[in-house]
């Protein structure tokens, strides 16, 4: 079923190999969580706060929106470099958020946070990386290195080419 919150030219019927997913990060330093903005997207507060205190206590820089709406805005007006986005969320979709960051910031990492196992491949294919809830909270720190990060110079001039 195709959601209605995307453009009209969303590629749902290209096949992922051509659609070219760029991975173009350096890999994370052991110790170079200090200067990581993360944002964390859940409509439910109390998972966003133990989201942000796991990740703090690494020394991460936390940014939160409990909606897509809201994350949006937040993108246009603060630094960023890695997303965690909840699969199951009201209002505008998960899979709306990842398809409109992505147009927006295409080298922007998100990383997939859900208990579903069942997550359609058109979902996976927006987002660079999956963790299982039951894997939280190590799960977030391995997928935040996974994902690696521009340097802030990189996300300046994104922005200002857009």
């Amino acid at each position: 079923m195709r959601s209605t919150q995307f453009d009209e030219d969303f590629p749902f019927e290209a096949e992922p190999e051509q659609r070219g997913r760029s991975k173009s990060h350096t890999p994370w330093e052991q110790n170079s969580s200090r200067d990581c903005i993360v944002l964390c997207i859940d409509d439910r507060p109390p998972l966003l706060e133990i989201r942000k205190a796991a990740l703090a206590s690494h020394g991460f820089c936390i940014k939160t929106a409990s909606n897509g709406f809201d994350a949006l805005k937040l993108l246009e007006q603060s630094l960023v470099d890695v997303i965690f986005l909840e699969y199951k969320q009201e209002g505008m979709d998960s899979e709306a958020v990842a398809y409109k960051i992505k147009q927006r910031f295409p080298n922007l990492p998100i990383i997939m946070l859900s208990a579903y196992t069942d997550i359609p491949e058109r979902v996976l294919w927006l987002v660079d990386d999956y963790v299982m809830k039951s894997e939280l909270p190590d799960g977030l720190l391995r997928a935040v290195r996974r994902a690696g990060r521009p340097t802030n110079g990189m996300r300046v001039q994104a922005r200002r080419a857009s």
